[in-house]
């Protein structure tokens, strides 16, 4: 394993077709269907950070900015933007190309974290990861705050002890 990683290092990228049977009656890609595709992104962009084993623990963020419509060439890019104990984010990309001129847009976003588990499904440690561009550095840093506000929000830290989104009101 490196010995300092970065969010590079797990960058992942899936581009496919979006097809007739995976379509709404809009002709646009159903919402379940990306999410199944960015989930399949994400695992593997986590797995390349840990070289562990990993399971979904949950779907933090999804934005469904724009439509991605029948016949659309389809691109996620993933990468970990943080990792803690033994769980990691994972930020996405979702771009669209134009059919004639190839211009890429981006449609969507989305922020998965992931357990590494090992072989009977027990979490382990995951190495640290070192941002390295200004945006790998404000990923990093929101993703803490988000963290503590699913913490939070779940009742596992109380709200004084979230000290990264208390600064946010100060």
């Amino acid at each position: 394993m490196m010995d300092k990683l970065t969010p590079k290092d797990s960058f992942t990228t899936v581009t496919d077709l979006v097809l007739p049977s995976e379509t709404n009656p809009l002709n646009n890609l159903f919402g379940g269907e990306l999410l199944a595709r960015m989930d399949r992104a994400a695992s593997i962009a986590a797995r390349r950070h840990c070289r562990r084993i990993v399971v979904t623990a949950s779907v933090n963020h999804v934005a469904f900015n724009r439509s991605i419509p029948l016949g659309s060439v389809v691109t996620i890019e993933a990468q970990v933007s943080r990792a803690f104990k033994s769980s990691m984010e994972v930020y996405m990309d979702v771009w669209i190309e134009d059919r004639e001129s190839g211009e890429r847009t981006k449609a969507n976003e989305a922020i998965y974290s992931f357990v590494a588990v090992d072989d009977t499904g027990r979490p382990v440690a995951v190495p640290p990861i070192h941002p390295e561009t200004e945006l790998e550095k404000s990923r990093y840093d929101a993703a803490l705050r988000r963290k503590q506000l699913s913490l939070v929000l779940a009742g596992k830290m109380k709200a004084i002890e979230a000290t990264e989104l208390k600064a946010l009101f100060e």
